[in-house]
């Protein structure tokens, strides 16, 4: 279902479920959890709600809780007065303050440490905060959504996540499930990339041929959407000819499709996936940043899956 804004692709019964629920979803002023792997489109689908719902005109602000250091989350949320800390030389208006009447996006909420948690969670229940340094009470007109690609009831298990923000974060969820669950997106959704990216590599005419396109549709995708946009834009900048063949594409990729002729055997997705990110981290040196921008995950989750799989 395409959108003039905002594009989700769903074409697979998987995504489609997914689609439908979001569309219940759209005008629900309670706090929405959405999760989902690295780079499976939970950001493009808390658009997708917020562009479809009656608050679709203002606001969509988003801060990433695992890129910036604690405090300045802190500072981005509740905004702060002058002189509230060193570098404060005047006030400044935080997301929830900016984003009144609209939608504030908090990506990976796990990444909150445990005093934001608290701060977090008494603004859902009282729909009230301060800036930092400040003592004015401001009230938040603001629908929450909030993204991770964390267990959160693991987290909570395991001490590192507060679980009466878990249950008030967990009032309505949506779970996006990774691109090698729901096969039927990835053609359509390459075919997407293809007309977005096209164009601005001069390659407008650009079409995929079936071989590339098998090879497409049987990788096991650990980056997800994003990792097949960063293959297409690959493949548009090495290719030769107007049809995109698959020997454009990532080595990655066509050395996930090459049989196994020592073994004759099935391989697992695991065994894919392994495959794929040790063949990143050779080719990069293991240099973490470059691999995950290729495999088109996050530091955090390349780390994670190096450890799982045991590459160091």
């Amino acid at each position: 279902m395409n959108d003039a804004r905002v594009t989700w692709i769903a074409a697979d019964p998987a995504s489609l479920r997914v689609l439908e629920i979001a569309e219940k979803l759209t005008d629900a002023a309670t706090t929405l959890l959405i999760t989902g792997e690295s780079g499976s489109g939970k950001d493009q689908l808390a658009r997708w709600i917020h562009e479809h719902g009656a608050r679709h005109e203002a606001p969509f602000l988003k801060i990433d809780c695992a890129s910036l250091p604690a405090e300045l989350v802190e500072s981005e949320l509740f905004g702060h007065e002058r002189g509230a800390f060193t570098g404060a030389v005047a006030r400044k208006p935080g997301r929830l303050e900016m984003a009144q009447g609209g939608t504030i996006v908090l990506d990976e909420v796990a990444a909150l440490v445990p005093g934001l948690q608290a701060k977090l969670l008494r603004v859902l229940e009282e729909r009230t905060f301060e800036r930092l340094g400040g003592t004015e009470t401001l009230r938040m007109d603001s629908r929450v959504m909030a993204l991770t690609n964390t267990d959160l009831a693991a987290a909570v298990a395991a001490g590192r996540f507060r679980e009466d923000l878990f249950f008030r974060l967990n009032v309505l969820a949506l779970a996006v499930p990774p691109l090698r669950e729901r096969r039927g997106d990835i053609a359509p959704l390459a075919s997407h990339f293809l007309a977005r990216l096209g164009p601005v590599h001069g390659r407008a005419d650009a079409s995929i041929a079936p071989a590339a396109m098998q090879l497409l549709e049987s990788y096991a995708w650990p980056g997800n959407a994003r990792e097949l946009k960063n293959a297409i834009e690959h493949a548009l900048i090495f290719a030769t000819a107007s049809q995109l063949e698959a020997a454009d594409f990532p080595e990655i990729l066509r050395a996930a499709g090459r049989p196994n002729v020592a073994s004759g055997a099935l391989r697992s997705l695991e065994e894919i996936e392994r495959e794929a990110v040790k063949a990143t981290l050779d080719a990069t040196r293991y240099k973490i940043g470059q691999a995950a921008k290729v495999l088109g995950i996050s530091r955090k989750t390349l780390l994670e899956k190096r450890k799982k799989y045991g590459l160091f």
